[in-house]
């Protein structure tokens, strides 16, 4: 067999070996290539010490503007890549990146714009701090712990996870800073959200001053295993999603004070977040309890698919139905409806910055965002006996 070498006139190392089979074709064989230049080599190349060379790259106030250029034209020139990330980790024990938790399919921190906001808020603050952002998404149904575990980050933010979640507990486990945005609540851990009880309060008297006390829920999910149907009170109380079981706990307590009863007001569950999924939920309320007057949902997702069912029947909002949310994302400016809204950006922004500050402190902090009512064009007064009820 014969084979032909073709060797390069600058390095010396072979760049491209083939040989001929008995049919006179060429068989490929692996290209031996230059070798890669290291820190040491691109040292003695240049007559400097390795310290140097690492200053070009991470503390370049440490060098002169000219002794820089030449450090990193050289480096270019021998195909050096720069210090290597994983040995400089190891070294300073730091990954220069924030770990965000989402308990959601990864595409969630995408599409839903409440948590799009809170995204764009933590990647600001990391960017201020000249750090990065690695999103850790654990999808529902899948405890896939080894996700935490292998995460290089110097921190975790956990965005919106049920209390009794495997990976917040596998989170806890790591001896590195946490910060909790909305829920749950863990003593001894930073958290950042707003007053749920108390936004809710302000909706619910806004709806009792106006006449309503036929009125239904619609909820996001209570807990972790799957439920889309109507919700009891048991389920209410125990739900592991805090943030949902305030907030319902609110509206219970008010309404109950105009004296509603609270065991006869229908609430649906929807475990996904969509605005499908809060029209499914309204159909399936309204089938069930046509009387109701006004749908409280508790996203503003759930409040435009509820919009999206009342106009399918041919109601009139706010005329023969009342629709309320919570968030204030731009479609629900858009549309007019009236709900609370919470600084979603600034939930993230503040979140990162109360991470990347840990250090400093030693007491957990939980800092308590403002939320403000706006009222829209879909809520009104309820429909008179004397008013016909168009739809159904």
């Amino acid at each position: 067999m014969i084979t032909q070498r073709i060797e390069t006139l600058t390095t010396g190392v072979s760049l491209l070996e083939t040989d001929l089979n008995r049919y006179g074709l060429r068989m490929g064989r692996p290209i031996r290539t230059r070798r890669q230049a290291t820190l040491a080599s691109l040292a003695a190349e240049l007559g400097v010490s390795r310290t140097t060379v690492s200053n070009a790259y991470n503390r370049p106030d440490q060098l002169s503007p000219e002794l820089r250029r030449r450090v990193l034209e050289t480096a270019r020139r021998l195909g050096y890549p720069g210090p290597d990330p994983v040995a400089r980790s190891l070294r300073t024990r730091k990954a220069g990146a924030v770990g965000l938790l989402l308990t959601e399919n990864l595409s969630y921190a995408f599409r839903d714009p409440a948590a799009v906001g809170v995204l764009e808020g933590l990647a600001l603050a990391c960017e201020d701090a000249g750090v990065g952002l690695h999103l850790v998404p654990a999808s529902p149904g899948r405890e896939d712990l080894a996700a935490v575990h292998r995460a290089g980050v110097d921190g975790f933010i956990v965005y919106s996870v049920p209390d009794d979640d495997p990976h917040l507990a596998a989170v806890l486990e790591r001896p590195v800073p946490t910060v909790i945005i909305d829920q749950p609540r863990v003593e001894g851990v930073d958290r950042v959200g707003p007053d749920d009880a108390d936004a809710v309060s302000r909706l619910a008297e806004h709806l009792v001053a106006l006449g309503h006390r036929q009125v239904g829920i619609l909820c996001m999910r209570l807990a972790r295993e799957r439920n889309d149907d109507f919700v009891t009170a048991e389920r209410q109380s125990s739900a592991h999603f805090h943030v949902q079981r305030t907030r319902l706990e609110a509206l219970a307590t008010a309404f109950s004070a105009a004296g509603v009863d609270w065991a006869g007001v229908p609430v649906v569950e929807r475990f996904d977040h969509t605005v499908d999924d809060g029209a499914s939920a309204a159909r399936q309320l309204l089938d069930a309890y046509p009387q109701v007057t006004a749908l409280v949902c508790t996203s503003d997702i759930l409040a435009l698919g509820a919009l999206a069912e009342a106009q399918r029947r041919g109601l009139r909002v706010p005329l023969d139905l009342t629709v309320t949310g919570f968030d204030g994302i731009a479609e629900a400016e858009r549309s007019g409806l009236t709900t609370v809204h919470q600084p979603v950006l600034e939930k993230g922004k503040v979140a990162g910055r109360l991470l990347l500050s840990s250090a400093d402190r030693v007491e957990p902090k939980v800092i308590t965002l403002p939320t403000e009512l706006r009222v829209g064009r879909t809520s009104a007064p309820p429909r008179t006996v004397e008013e016909p009820w168009f739809g159904g």
